[in-house]
């Protein structure tokens, strides 16, 4: 499969690349119609194009031109909706379950108890004590928005009562909430935590039980995007079906956000072209410079990627998987830029500060206010984030093997359906699952977070 007129290379079945032409050495190597790195040696007509004959061409900070493209992704009217939940607040959930949010890692066990007792969830984490500055504030930020995530429909904010981000203190940062649907315990303070938790969490369901599902115009969805375990199909079948999932989501209202900062390196040219101001091209420029820096504050190479993984799925560089990762994004035009903790205020496609690390992506993404999240792969994961994690497999064989894990196989765009047709599929399942249809993740019970940690630890 040659995937762009310019391409010098193919995809063959596997995933991975083989020459179309004689490729010399110091000569690009393409793919998507962009280069995705350089020949080391000559590379012959048909001989496989990988690590061994391959390198990437990115290096350091880069300067950047706005010059805005429009892609056409306009606003469209749609008779979709779903059955979701409408908060006070006038936010939209897809869950109504009861959270156990926890201050800090000392009550991980405690919580786990109180879950397993009553139904709620709880979602585990070492962090919330004997962290400093930004690296303290950046988990204050996260479980925050966890509280206020619309997913939600009561949450006991479990504490210790001695650790740094006490009760007290995250308070300062939650702001106002509902004393209905959040409750707070510190379990210093009581005799019996898990008799006391249990009572709390008892009022909370009933506070839950008072929202029923009702019918939601499909511009009220919030998606998150997110790829991991890729290979050299992911930026052919599943990636670029999500991307018509966004671009179609968009024109109807709704929001998508993209993270995965380091996997944006080679091809955040895209994404910059698509922003709508000058203002938002210019954070986003300091999206990508400022992650460059973390690496280099920390003495690592910028381009210390793809994993082995991905390389053993077939992709060979960084441009090659982030040209490929970009795709979920579609064509929607840029509308805003967040860091870590920030919600979703704009309609439209976002970029997201973070890492490519799965269970810290999906944990950004769910606090940014996304109700779900579209998890394309190639090679698998069991994984769940706090908020329905749909898993969309690139290969075919991967969907048959773990069926387990996956929710839908993208590879039909391959050779059974048209991309829009594909796209039409996706989009009916997710409508199904915003409306209570359970994904993998949550019939296996696989839900958990992560929080990104760059600071001293006392």
């Amino acid at each position: 499969m040659q995937i762009h007129p310019n391409d010098n290379v193919e995809i063959r079945e596997n995933g991975h690349k083989y020459a179309l032409s004689k490729i010399n050495k110091g000569q690009d190597v393409i793919k998507y119609g962009f280069p995705i790195g350089v020949a080391t040696c000559d590379i012959e007509i048909g001989e496989h194009v990988h690590t061994h004959n391959v390198k990437t061409k990115l290096s350091g900070n880069l300067e950047y031109t706005y010059n805005y493209k429009d892609y056409g992704i306009k606003p469209a009217k749609s008779d979709l909706y779903f059955e979701g939940y409408v908060r006070e607040n006038g936010d939209v959930g897809i869950r109504n379950e009861v959270w156990i949010v926890n201050t800090v890692g000392c009550v991980n066990k405690i919580a786990e108890a109180l879950a397993k007792k009553t139904g709620a969830k709880c979602f585990t984490h070492p962090y919330g004590c004997s962290q400093l500055g930004d690296d303290h504030s950046l988990t204050q930020k996260i479980l925050c928005a966890m509280i206020k995530h619309p997913n939600a429909g009561g949450v006991l904010v479990l504490g210790l009562g001695c650790e740094n981000n006490n009760i007290n203190e995250l308070k300062k940062v939650l702001g106002p909430y509902n004393e209905k649907r959040v409750k707070f315990l510190n379990t210093q303070d009581v005799e019996d935590e898990l008799k006391v938790g249990e009572n709390l969490i008892s009022e909370l369901f009933e506070y839950a039980k008072s929202f029923k599902r009702k019918r939601v115009h499909i511009s009220k969805l919030k998606i998150g995007l997110k790829c991991g375990g890729s290979d050299g199909l992911s930026g052919i079948s599943a990636n670029p079906l999500v991307g018509r999932i966004c671009d179609r989501l968009v024109s109807f209202g709704g929001s998508c956000v993209l993270t995965e900062v380091p996997e944006m390196f080679g091809a955040e040219h895209l994404l910059m072209e698509r922003c709508v101001s000058k203002d938002i091209f210019d954070k986003a420029v300091l999206l990508i410079n400022n992650f460059k820096d973390y690496f280099t504050r920390h003495n690592q190479v910028i381009y210390e990627n793809p994993s082995p993984g991905n390389k053993e799925g077939g992709i060979t560089t960084l441009e090659e998987k982030s040209l490929g990762c970009v795709q979920k994004g579609g064509l929607s035009p840029v509308v805003d830029v967040l860091d870590y903790g920030d919600t979703i205020t704009k309609n439209g496609l976002s970029l997201l500060n973070g890492p490519g690390n799965d269970i810290v992506a999906i944990t950004n993404l769910m606090a940014s206010g996304a109700v779900m999240i579209l998890f394309t792969t190639g090679r698998g994961t069991p994984l769940g984030g706090a908020v329905p994690t749909v898993k969309i497999s690139t290969n075919s064989t991967l969907a048959k093997k773990k069926a387990n894990w996956i929710d839908f196989d993208a590879s039909v765009v391959l050779d059974k359906m048209t991309m829009d047709q594909g796209a039409d599929s996706l989009l009916s399942y997710l409508i199904e699952v915003a409306g209570g249809k359970q994904t993998k993740n949550e019939e296996n019970g696989f839900s958990e977070i992560a929080i990104f940690k760059d600071g001293v630890t006392l």
